[in-house]
């Protein structure tokens, strides 16, 4: 079964490569002509010595020189035809699948069994393109012509058959151990090197608590322990391909002398002409030619490769999205029934059989201790990771029922850590959308409370922040972050500790924003551990251990499950657990 699903995602890649199939036919008649054409040298030299210095006559030479001149001039220009449209082949490939394997390492990080492939999806994708466009992919394209040439040393003289043919086997052998002998060594260091990128990614994305705890000489000496790891593979498997690159081509140096010696001995012998000699040699480098060339490019063959296959895994694990019905804006009526929810990467369930009803115009608190199951909730009414068990529905609809950008403009969504994008205030705001209405710009920045601090701005709407978020300040990325939740009028706002970088004029600012979406009919879900967070709320839902402690009015689920409630009903703005 397992193997009838990689084949799926096999097959989805052979389609996207099948698409081009006609550009594949021009470059294999491009390839017959420029091999053809090879042909001109041999020719041009077995005319030159056999009758052009034997008839001592110029005007035949000036006529092969003008000739050979025009033929070599075709076949360069054929042979840059067939290199420009192999490009264009690539780049088709690649554009053809960028949207769905994009797609498909997103969806991934949502699985609770994601395949380990979704962490070079990408990656993949580049490394067969590359493949398409290097010369290696020519190379094979060429390779039928080697026996043809070696039919034309046979034709000469057979012994020069025999040896060219014997030479080329022995290139095959090497071939064939390079191979081999480079498998191991190239995923070593293909693997090492990703580790080494990754921690590099990860420090620099965490450059500021790496200065600001003096972490610096710690963080580089583990990186350098991967980076050395994945130079020592990279070496290694330099050094097994460079050995049998380096013997391919010195044994085929001389194979080439071999192949003059032989031909010379025929002459000697009265066997063979001066020219056919010259000839002869120039066959065998022609026929030989594609043999050196896969082993020069085998490390790009290797890594399409396993590209190709681990697409095939990727593409088989996360299926393309079908097509969906486009279903109306919807109305904010939450109904959620027996949900358990597993993390991505994870065995045991966070959230198990829970069941609650919200009608519009309702704020609901979630609150528990730390690791109760708040966050995974969140994640959960937004999308971001499925059930394992049990339904959410939205105005009667299952989640999954909604394309998944029609339901993220449905919903708006403020977690726990704001992440902000390279680009404007205004361009962060509007979800990166690359056409960004300014009107639902401003409104959202007004009811975040974030408009007159954006305005304070250096360029204001336009001032360009970097992804962790330059010279911001945690409470100013936290409002953008709720201006964006808020972009695009959505019916349910999930908020994730939305008040935990803001001041008490933010936290009031907040609390009249949850005030304005339930007037409008909104439902709004916040976790919280600050009291003044609930503060708007009418309902309250209580987890504990990923289980449903209580849900209903919020006075009546305070009154059974938190002792300090007289605090929590009179505070606001004050830090401190709810549970």
């Amino acid at each position: 079964m397992q193997k009838q699903s990689v084949e799926a995602g096999r097959d989805e890649l052979v389609a996207a490569r099948r698409e081009s199939r006609g550009l594949y036919w021009a470059v294999g008649i491009f390839s017959f002509f420029v091999n053809l054409l090879m042909l001109t040298g041999p020719l041009y030299m077995l005319n030159v010595y056999d009758r052009v210095l034997g008839s001592r006559s110029f005007e035949t030479l000036l006529a092969l020189t003008i000739l050979v001149a025009f033929l070599y001039g075709m076949m360069g220009i054929l042979d840059y035809a067939r290199g420009r449209v192999m490009g264009r082949v690539g780049a088709r490939f690649q554009a053809r699948l960028d949207r769905r394997v994009f797609t498909a390492v997103l969806k991934a990080t949502t699985l609770n069994r994601a395949p380990k492939e979704a962490a070079t999806g990408m990656r993949d994708l580049e490394s067969v393109q590359r493949l398409i466009t290097s010369p290696a992919l020519m190379a094979i394209f060429d390779a039928p012509w080697t026996p043809i040439f070696l039919l034309g040393i046979f034709i000469f003289h057979p012994m020069m058959g025999y040896l060219a043919v014997g030479g080329g086997a022995v290139l095959i052998l090497f071939a064939i151990l390079n191979q081999l002998s480079t498998r191991k060594p190239l995923a070593s260091a293909n693997a090492t090197a990703f580790q080494s990128e990754a921690m590099s990614s990860e420090i620099r994305a965490e450059s500021e608590m790496v200065h600001s705890l003096g972490m610096r000489k710690s963080a580089f000496d583990r990186w350098q322990i991967a980076r050395n790891a994945s130079l020592e593979a990279t070496v290694g498997a330099a050094d097994a391909a460079g050995t049998y690159t380096s013997l391919i081509k010195a044994f085929r140096l001389f194979l080439q002398s071999a192949m003059l010696g032989l031909g010379a001995y025929l002459v000697l012998q009265e066997q063979l002409t001066p020219g056919a000699m010259i000839a002869g040699s120039i066959l065998l480098g022609r026929a030989l030619a594609p043999i050196e060339l896969l082993v020069g490019q085998w490390a790009v063959f290797q890594r399409a490769k396993e590209g190709w296959n681990n697409l095939a895994v990727l593409l088989s694990a996360i299926p393309e999205d079908e097509a969906r019905t486009e279903l109306p804006k919807p109305e904010a009526r939450i109904k959620v029934y027996q949900l358990t929810v597993v993390p991505p990467g994870e065995q045991t369930a966070a959230l198990r059989t829970i069941s609650f009803d919200v009608e519009p115009g309702h704020a609901v608190g979630v609150i528990g201790t730390s690791g109760s199951g708040k966050s995974t909730l969140a994640r959960a009414l937004t999308g971001v990771w499925r059930p394992a068990g049990g339904k959410i529905r939205l105005d009667g609809a299952a989640l999954d029922q909604y394309d998944p950008d029609a339901l993220g403009q449905h919903i708006g969504y403020l977690p726990q850590r704001v992440q902000l994008f390279d680009g404007t205030i205004k361009e962060n705001i509007a979800r990166m959308s690359m056409n960004p209405d300014d009107a639902a710009v401003i409104e959202a920045a007004k009811k975040a409370d974030a408009h007159s601090m954006i305005l304070q701005l250096p360029d204001g709407y336009d001032t360009r922040v970097a992804t962790h978020g330059g010279r911001l300040s945690g409470g100013q990325i936290q409002r953008i972050g709720l201006a964006r939740a808020m972009y695009g009028d959505p019916v349910i706002l999930v908020l994730d500790e939305p008040n935990s970088n803001l001041d008490n004029a933010g936290s009031m600012a907040l609390n009249n924003a949850i005030k304005q979406a339930k007037a409008d009919g909104k439902v709004v879900f916040i976790m919280a551990h600050r009291p003044a967070a609930i503060q708007e709320c009418d309902l309250l839902l209580m987890i504990e251990n990923g289980g449903l402690r209580a849900f209903g009015p919020k006075e009546e689920v305070l009154k059974s499950t938190v002792r300090n409630l007289h605090e929590i009903a009179n505070t606001a703005g004050v830090s401190g657990g709810v549970a």
